[in-house]
């Protein structure tokens, strides 16, 4: 059953030095790659997952909280997804025309998604990230894009961040960043110039001062097109995502994680109007945007959530792991040093600098709770296939580690107890609030 040492990863380390070979970097997502865990100690290769677990090459079994960076939404290898998957695979995956569960996927999502009166599939978040920003300048005859989150790896977004090479300065000029829950940092930038304002709806921080409300009007007011950026929110925090949840209806909205338990498939939803100028005036196709086993697989999940309440589920499992983590926390007097915060639905667990560099602290506590057999990044992703069983294991491993990170504390060097090279930042700095565009600044109300 559940690992209760440091793993032995002497296969998963062997792969990694065939990888090193011929793979820069060795990794296709960054979050599961090396540098995100402890690398000496953590797994870096998994053959299988079933509901919540997932085994190493090595054949180590683990409790995931990562769940794919997010798209596995109900479990591994849940039943009624792979059947409409194997279903659809004896009839053929790809084909010449296209393919009626392209509509039905469109119209369950015009049923569910309030902005839908239009809906685009592709394969990726990135892809329809960029397709909304495309759209919305030729709808708006703009060029510039404000942004706050994270959105892909496309020139207009990535340009914002300290990974920029390779994006002319040109595409870098185009695009602004504002401050989750600053909305004079938006206003001080929402030119005449401005096409659209995308933002994740929440990443962890919850809004403040109705913050969501007053970018779409300040959105309104300026002829901008306000776009939700909904990869985490989607299908998670209620079934009609953020959209749902707060009441509010962006021009357009972008999903891609969560609604096809781990197949690849993206959705842009919105307005008629904008989503129409793709018929003529704004090209985005793709070969695999009608593939069918994906859509065969995002029919089945959406069914699936619709029916047994998922987005409850999930937040009655993260609700218990946040309140009992920041419980055992203020028993071994840790509050001030690391709480877990967020939705409930996705939870974060953040490590104060008072008391160390956060990533080293992180570091240590993901090498003590991999040592349990859980495969922990510092979030809580639950999925509807956690069980009390792995929920009463990871509370009981918080227990048993949290006190050790006491200990590590009062000895003062907690980098020398690391079994391994410490987890880094992805990025040296991201969202930085760029200056304003222009000298003339509109005076949105």
């Amino acid at each position: 059953m559940i690992n209760r040492h440091y793993p032995d990863i002497t296969i998963s380390n062997a792969w990694y030095q065939r990888a090193r070979q011929v793979m820069f970097p060795v990794t296709q997502t960054m979050a599961k790659g090396p540098s995100q865990y402890v690398n000496g100690v953590a797994p870096k290769y998994v053959t299988r997952g079933k509901n919540a677990h997932v085994w190493d090459v090595d054949g180590n079994e683990y409790i995931d909280y990562t769940m794919a960076v997010g798209p596995v939404s109900l479990g591994y290898a849940y039943d009624r997804v792979d059947e409409a998957i194997k279903n659809q695979l004896k009839d053929g995956i790809t084909f010449s025309l296209m393919h009626p569960l392209e509509v039905e996927l469109s119209e369950l999502i015009h049923r569910i998604i309030p902005n839908a009166e239009g809906v685009r599939i592709a394969k990726t978040g990135a892809e329809v990230c960029s397709a909304a920003v495309r759209v919305s300048r030729a709808y708006t005859g703009r060029k510039k894009v404000l942004c706050c989150g994270y959105h892909g790896w496309h020139d207009w977004y990535i340009g914002t961040t300290s990974r920029a090479e390779g994006i002319p300065e040109e595409i870098k000029e185009l695009t602004g960043t504002f401050e989750y829950n600053n909305i004079e940092s938006l206003r001080a930038q929402l030119t005449e110039e401005v096409a659209c304002v995308i933002l994740e709806p929440f990443i962890f921080e919850h809004p403040k001062e109705n913050f969501l409300q007053q970018i779409q009007a300040l959105c309104q007011a300026n002829g901008s097109l306000l776009i939700f950026d909904e990869m985490w929110t989607g299908f998670r925090v209620a079934l009609g995502g953020a959209q749902e949840y707060f009441g509010i209806t962006p021009d357009l909205a972008v999903y891609s994680k969560a609604f096809a338990n781990g197949m690849p498939i993206a959705l842009l939803t919105g307005r008629k109007d904008v989503l129409q100028l793709f018929e003529k005036d704004v090209f985005f196709y793709s070969t695999f945007g009608g593939e069918a086993l994906s859509l065969a697989a995002a029919v089945a999940t959406i069914q699936e959530m619709e029916e047994k309440n998922v987005a409850a589920a999930l937040a009655a499992k993260g609700k218990r792991l946040k309140d009992g983590y920041n419980q055992i926390a203020e028993k071994n007097n840790l509050s001030a040093v690391t709480t877990c915060q967020g939705f409930d639905c996705r939870t974060i667990i953040t490590f104060n600098a008072s008391a160390g560099d956060p990533l080293i602290l992180k570091s240590f506590v993901q090498q003590e709770m991999i040592k349990r057999g859980i495969l922990w990044g510092g979030f809580h992703n639950v999925c509807f296939t956690h069980s009390e069983e792995d929920l009463n294991h990871t509370l009981q491993a918080y227990e048993e580690v949290l006190p050790l990170l006491v200990e590590a504390i009062q000895k003062g060097n907690i980098e020398s107890m690391l079994l391994g090279k410490p987890v880094e930042a992805v990025f040296r700095k991201v969202g930085n609030v760029q200056k304003a565009f222009s000298e003339k600044v509109l005076q949105v109300k």
